[in-house]
């Protein structure tokens, strides 16, 4: 494997001397180097675009949203899948992450494991895909044996796929339905894509996640009405969610949300037109769980 034309793995002469630098001359030049990522996304966003619209497209049809990778990669996966259910209620299985390695490999280095090809197509296979889902592959080189292989055997299985990278050219999005490359250049550290490579795949899982919750009806404007209110912040924003959609003061608020088991979008709607838990869970239901609709409002 050539690495040599890859920008992620090249030096840039300007971060040379950081070994000589101050803590705050460092912490400058670090900061800098990072302001020029969003920049970075930003010129990748046609490409972003129709990807996410096809993985909601799928995911409206009961389709799920599944990340691989390897390394940083794959722990950016897993953060963003596991914060589907508590943001959105997102059953189990509908968000989740494929990491080379395996769950260990969350927490403990198992750097060998990206190079694995049957590996990742197998794990493809375990999953279960199918043609309704959406197989995110994530690897900044664009080039990881484990990420390819599951893309691949993911498209073979007739899933949309997609190959998010930080290199111009690569196998993974020649191999993926949808090619996305960030193209962030050379790491402050040469060859760390922990740094401006992990930063910009953040970013496009923010994206890729939170505008699929929008399009399935997840958020009313920008209130999450779908949180699962399990703690007491949760709880008390939930509150602060139908008070403001509704009108009502917090403590009607409130006992609204305790007769209808803290369901924002249910109490929201029994609220609105005087129904019982039941009604207010039918009524949403034959509005496809879009809030919005269930009031009767513009879709």
């Amino acid at each position: 494997m050539n690495l040599s034309e890859l920008t992620t793995e090249s030096a840039d002469p300007r971060f040379a001397g950081i070994d000589t630098m101050s803590v705050g001359e460092l912490a400058a030049t670090m900061n800098a180097a990072d302001a020029s990522v969003p920049a970075a996304v930003q010129t990748a966003l046609p490409s972003i675009t129709p990807a996410i619209e096809a993985a909601a497209a799928r995911m409206e049809t009961g389709g799920r949203l599944v990340y691989v990778g390897a390394g940083t990669p794959g722990r950016l996966g897993v953060l963003d899948a596991s914060e589907c259910p508590p943001t959105f209620s997102t059953p189990p299985g509908q968000v989740f992450a494929i990491i080379a390695g395996g769950e260990s490999a969350i927490v403990s280095p198992c750097e060998g494991a990206e190079d694995d090809e049957a590996a990742g197509a197998a794990a493809v296979e375990s999953a279960g895909i199918g043609p309704l889902d959406t197989v995110v592959g994530i690897a900044s080189s664009g080039r990881t044996p484990y990420v390819l292989a599951a893309v691949r055997r993911a498209r073979e299985l007739g899933a949309l796929t997609v190959g998010l990278s930080c290199n111009a050219g690569t196998p993974l999005s020649a191999a993926a339905e949808h090619g996305i490359e960030v193209l962030v250049g050379p790491e402050v550290i040469s060859g760390s894509t922990r740094l401006k490579a992990g930063t910009a795949q953040k970013l496009v899982l923010n994206m890729f996640s939170t505008i699929v919750m929008v399009r399935l009806g997840k958020t009313y404007g920008n209130l999450m009405v779908d949180v699962k209110a399990s703690n007491g912040k949760l709880r008390e924003r939930a509150v602060r969610m139908v008070a403001t959609i509704t009108g009502a003061g917090r403590d009607e608020a409130l006992a609204a949300l305790q007769t209808n088991g803290f369901n924002v979008k249910q109490a929201v709607v029994a609220s609105r037109f005087d129904l019982s838990p039941q009604d207010a869970a039918a009524r949403l239901a034959a509005a496809g769980g879009r809030l919005r609709v269930a009031l009767g409002e513009t879709a």
